[in-house]
Parts: C-alpha cells; sequence; structure tokens
C-alpha cells in the first residue's frame, strides 16, 4: 500500500467545485505520520524538537499524497509576517523568511504550516494559479491575505476568479485574549470589536480569528469560506500551539495544508 494513502486531509468542497481537475489541495491533519510522543503523527514542522528524520519523512507522504517528490513540496521560514514568497520551480529545500507562497507553475506543491493560527489555501484554476497563507493574528491583521491575493494577480490571476478557504485553526470559542490585545485591533479600527466577545474571566475577551480572515479574505474582493474547524477542540486530529502551552508541554507538532496546480487550463 501506498504510505501516502494513510494520510487523512481534509478537502473542502467550496475549493473543488470552483477549481476542478486543474487544482488538488489537502488541509492536512496530525494523522498518517510516523511520529511519537507530543509530536504523535504527522508533524511536518522542521522547526519542532521532533526527530528530523521522522518530520522529513512525514513531508515526504504529503508531497506523495499529491504524487509529487519531496524537493516539489515548498514551504518557508513562518515568521508571523505579511511577506509573500513566489514560487517558480524545485528549489534546494532552504526556505525563505515570508508567510505565504504563491506559483504559476504546475507540479509544485506549496504549503503552508499551522498549530492553531489559520492555514488559507488561494486558487484561480483558469488562471493557472494558487497560493498559500499563514495567518495569525498578525498576518491577518497587517495583510498577509491581501498581500497574496495581489502577488497572485501578478503572476496572472484575476481577483474576482480568485477563492480562499480558511482550513482548520483556533475557534473563538478557545482564544482567550487580554486587554492589551484588544485594544491593538480597536486602534487599527473600531469595527473590530465586532469579533471579540466577553470572557468568562474579568477583563479578558474571546478572540474570533476565523470570523476575522474571512471578512478580510471577503473585503479584498474573492470568493471566500472556512472548513470550520477548530485545532485546539479536536487533539486527535491537530496540534495546537496553544492546548500545548496550557499543558506547559515542551513543545508541539504542526500540521501542514498544502495545494498544488496539476495542470493549467
Amino acid at each position: 500500500m501506498d504510505i501516502s494513502t494513510s494520510l487523512s486531509p481534509i478537502i473542502s468542497d467550496v475549493l473543488s467545485n470552483a477549481s476542478g481537475e486543474i487544482v488538488t489541495h489537502g488541509f492536512f491533519t496530525r494523522q498518517g505520520g510516523v511520529s511519537e510522543g507530543i509530536y504523535e503523527g504527522l508533524n511536518v514542522g522542521l522547526g519542532s524538537r521532533d526527530t528530523p528524520q521522522r518530520v522529513i519523512e512525514n513531508r515526504a507522504r504529503v508531497a506523495g499524497w499529491f504524487g509529487a517528490p519531496i524537493e516539489n513540496l515548498a514551504t518557508v521560514h513562518q515568521i508571523h509576517s505579511p511577506d509573500v514568497f513566489t514560487v517558480k520551480g524545485p528549489y534546494d529545500g532552504g526556505r525563505p523568511e515570508a508567510d505565504a507562497l504563491v506559483t504559476a507553475t504546475p507540479g509544485i506543491v506549496i504549503g503552508v504550516l499551522a498549530a492553531d493560527c489559520g492555514p488559507v489555501l488561494f486558487a484561480d484554476a483558469e488562471g493557472g494559479v494558487i497560493g498559500a497563507a499563514h495567518a495569525g493574528w498578525k498576518g491577518a491583521l497587517y495583510g498577509v491575505l491581501e498581500n497574496t491575493i495581489d502577488a497572485m494577480i501578478a503572476l496572472g490571476a484575476r481577483r474576482e476568479r480568485i477563492t480562499a478557504v480558511l482550513g482548520p485553526s483556533i475557534s473563538a470559542a478557545n482564544y482567550e485574549v487580554g486587554p492589551e490585545f484588544v485594544e491593538r485591533f480597536l486602534a487599527i479600527d473600531p469595527d473590530y470589536a465586532r469579533y471579540f466577545s466577553p470572557s468568562t474571566n474579568e477583563d479578558h475577551s474571546m478572540f474570533d480569528l476565523q470570523g476575522l480572515t474571512v471578512a478580510r479574505l471577503k473585503a479584498a474582493g474573492v470568493n471566500a469560506a472556512m472548513t470550520g474547524h477548530c485545532t485546539y477542540a479536536d487533539e486527535k486530529r491537530f496540534f495546537s500551539y496553544r492546548r500545548t502551552t496550557h499543558r506547559k508541554e515542551p513543545d508541539y507538532g504542526r500540521q501542514i495544508s498544502a495545494i498544488q496546480l496539476k495542470r493549467t487550463g
């Protein structure tokens, strides 16, 4: 049996219906990998303290699911920035510092890692351009989503043809923040108050990162949706930075969300 078939990625009907057979994607869970202990499953985080050989094997399985060699799996060194990297072909495994990738090259798999932050996959199948963005609160607030769309347009995509889907990420029910966090958002736009609701803890709020992300995508003029999965609440399927922090565990795994242009239209 092909070991890549043991993977259980979440497939978005919205993205599939918009892309047909031209684009393949998957919001991968932690299931189907070789890592053990706190990293059990499909940990693809090169920055984790997991055994490097296991991480590489997990990444190879993801690439294999797309029918691609591991050198065709492109990721970046994520730094919670608004920066986007354009992938033109296989590269030597070096990871530029950025939080999103775009490509118009068939066969290349582009992916972003997350463990509560929002992974967003983009496709303009007709234009033959795809994108992937890692949108934590900082990236979502400071423009990584809009910059990804602009980078896709620079490669020939059209805004009104782009479909973007937010994958598994932390939900408002599990994302508690302090008053200084809320103030940072309201200082930029008082209307952002809609993404905060009262917490049971005094002076704290629950933050709807998923709602903010989808709203920013729609405001940018693309077709937007989300899968609706919460990484914090579903330990069996997802790694979660915040859950790890609450348990005072020493480290955490990362899952990947990836997309591939199979061919041009």
